[in-house]
């Protein structure tokens, strides 16, 4: 019964959540629903006993894949109102696409419900049994090790692109010159003066 509540309660909040990411005027309250989206889903996942998807989804998405996009839509300075402009252009077509979506969902769900598939892969395994966090770490690290550091590799260069192409320079903004600084000499960085008593630095 608690299960059953539990998983009513965090599908509602990601429908209801998901439908305020397009709906929302403000690109910034976009991405945070977009962070409720992907908790109400890792809790589903955690439900259904992928415990280890879940984590992943908190990790990868909202902890980079959304902030990324946070800090991109506020350091670029996007026009959200010239973009929305054309949204009922591309509204038929969008809908087509979403027909077709829940098309593939139902017939999934129909091909599993009838062939029993569901109920074997929400199963959760023996006290003696390992973990799927557990499973999926070994054949990473034994199996597969070089094509997951790879992988490592070439998300380590996607944010440095990332990085680079949001990094703006902009006139008249002071910045640091360590090459200048240290080889400063003495006479350009001090300067005595003859002070006169009773009067002051002019």
């Amino acid at each position: 019964m608690l299960a059953a509540i539990a998983f009513y309660a965090m599908a509602a909040t990601a429908i209801v959540s998901a439908f305020a990411v397009i709906s929302a005027r403000n690109p910034v309250h976009s991405v945070l629903f977009l962070i409720l989206t992907f908790f109400s889903a890792a809790g589903l996942f955690v439900l259904m006993g992928a415990e280890f998807l879940a984590m992943l989804l908190v990790v990868v998405y909202v902890g980079a894949v959304a902030v990324l996009f946070l800090f991109v839509v506020m350091m670029l300075d996007v026009d959200f109102v010239e973009l929305r402009q054309g949204f009922l252009n591309y509204l038929p077509v969008g809908a087509l696409v979403a027909l077709a979506l829940f098309a593939e969902l139902g017939l999934v769900a129909s091909a599993a419900g009838q062939a029993g598939a569901g109920r074997a892969a929400l199963s959760l395994g023996g006290p003696g049994e390992v973990t799927n966090a557990e499973a999926i770490g070994r054949v990473l690290y034994t199996d597969y090790l070089l094509v997951f550091q790879l992988a490592g590799l070439i998300l380590f260069v996607a944010m440095l692109g990332a990085i680079v192409l949001t990094l703006r320079h902009r006139p008249g903004v002071k910045r640091q010159d360590i090459a200048k600084q240290v080889g400063r000499r003495r006479s350009e960085g001090v300067e005595l003066k003859d002070v006169r008593p009773g009067q002051g630095i002019v």
